[in-house]
């Protein structure tokens, strides 16, 4: 369904202008159509009621549908015109705060081997980690398949991992989301034929989010086992802002400075950088996950073990620093 509906998409852009023109801040060279993520949320959102039941709790559903309908919309009307900061936000909190209604809220969280919930806090900070896990997937969709890379690397991931661990029960909901990105990424894979566009890219962003607070509720460790899967997203984005923040940059300004966004120029093409990614995350995180969901290893110090190479990648190709003229 993603395959057939993305090359519906491409040909709804071309027709209507809808092209990407490159400019000083963007990581391409030739124009091309954008918005091809809807076919990612349309695919998932679809499908996924014939899982409620045995496959999938209906509040999960429910969930995955309100909030990544909400921000795919949001997203969409971004992508066709432009919707102000402020409302973006509360669009975004909203629906976190929809999705997290229908899971009870933020569930308690392994760390050094005691069981934390933080009650009302956990729930006020689960919302702000959704929106974040949203946002910083936009920031992260710059070079050609980057995003259906980690996406997909991330869902198999945990999949591979649920089903080792046994809990069969949460294998569906990832698979069906790698399914519909992997059909769009046949359209997006460098050189990109369309781009994702926020519709798309916000909603993998809260959908991975929900999907790790839905694993927690069954087992605190898996939250970390999704923290660490999704690593090279969250290290590159989080030093990036992290970085403009103290230097004083207007950081809802466009840019290019993110590690992956430096690394693609330095290589002169996307396809290394995507690759590389993919490596990471077969070859490093994966790994590091199972010894979580697997071995009994400390979440919290995994995450520290997974992120220490991550952290160092992303200083070492400049995250947030200046693009030298």
């Amino acid at each position: 369904m993603s395959l057939f509906l993305t090359w519906l998409l491409r040909r709804y852009a071309l027709s209507r202008k809808l092209i990407d023109i490159p400019n000083a801040r963007s990581s391409h060279s030739v124009p091309t159509p954008r918005g091809g993520g809807v076919s990612i949320v349309l695919s998932f959102l679809i499908t996924i009621p014939f899982l409620s039941g045995e496959l999938l709790a209906w509040n999960f559903v429910v969930a995955f549908m309100g909030a990544g309908a909400g921000v795919a919309v949001l997203g969409f009307l971004d992508d066709h015109g432009h919707v102000p900061a402020r409302w973006r936000l509360l669009g975004h909190f909203s629906a976190a705060a929809w999705a997290l209604f229908w899971l009870n809220g933020m569930p308690a969280v392994s760390v050094v081997g005691a069981t934390v919930s933080l009650g009302w806090l956990g729930h006020v900070l689960a919302a702000f980690y959704l929106v974040w896990m949203l946002n910083l997937y936009n920031f992260m969709d710059g070079i050609d398949g980057i995003a259906s890379i980690e996406a997909i690397g991330a869902c198999l991931g945990a999949a591979l991992l649920y089903w080792l661990a046994g809990f069969y029960n949460l294998l569906f909901a990832p698979v069906l989301l790698a399914m519909a990105v992997a059909g769009f990424l046949y359209w997006n894979f460098p050189p990109a034929r369309i781009f994702m566009g926020d519709a798309g890219s916000g909603f993998i962003g809260i959908t991975l989010g929900l999907l790790s607070i839905q694993a927690a509720w069954f087992s605190p460790k898996l939250f970390w086992v999704w923290l660490i899967l999704l690593g090279v997203f969250i290290v590159d984005a989080t030093v990036t802002l992290a970085r403009r923040l103290l230097r004083g940059d207007k950081v809802y300004e466009a840019h290019r400075s993110h590690a992956y966004q430096f690394a693609s120029r330095q290589f002169g093409r996307h396809l290394p950088v995507t690759l590389a990614v993919a490596a990471i995350n077969l070859f490093w995180l994966l790994p590091v996950a199972a010894g979580v969901a697997l071995w009994e290893v400390d979440g919290l110090f995994a995450l520290v073990v997974a992120y220490a190479p991550l952290v160092f990648l992303a200083v070492r190709f400049h995250a947030g620093e200046l693009e030298k003229v």
